[in-house]
């Protein structure tokens, strides 16, 4: 699943999409980017290319395993629901109420 996918499916436009990870999301990205580190680390991969291909590996083992839990517990890993509430308007952000006279 592409980010662009990911901030579709939590309805997210300008939020960064780690703030809005559930915990297990967090969990396999973090697997996904320790597996892509580790194979670069194994395989000396230098230059965007052979760095691309460890991070498509890691990915991968990231999505094997997401998709056995899944199959495992019935539910998905990947919801629409957020950490974060959902940013207030610019009116109430400020914390003024009206005045009164």
């Amino acid at each position: 699943m592409t980010v662009k996918d990911h901030k579709a499916i939590k309805g997210l436009k300008t939020q960064n999409l780690r703030d809005h990870m559930t915990e297990a999301e967090l969990i396999f990205t973090a697997l996904a980017e320790l597996s892509t580190r580790q194979i670069a680390e194994s395989e000396q991969a230098t230059g965007m290319p052979k760095n691309k291909t460890a991070a498509r590996k890691g990915g991968g083992i990231a999505k094997k395993a997401r998709l056995e839990l899944e199959q495992k517990t019935g539910k998905p890993v990947v919801s629409g629901s957020n950490f974060l509430p959902p940013k207030m308007s610019s009116s109430r952000k400020s914390g003024k109420k009206g005045l009164k006279k």
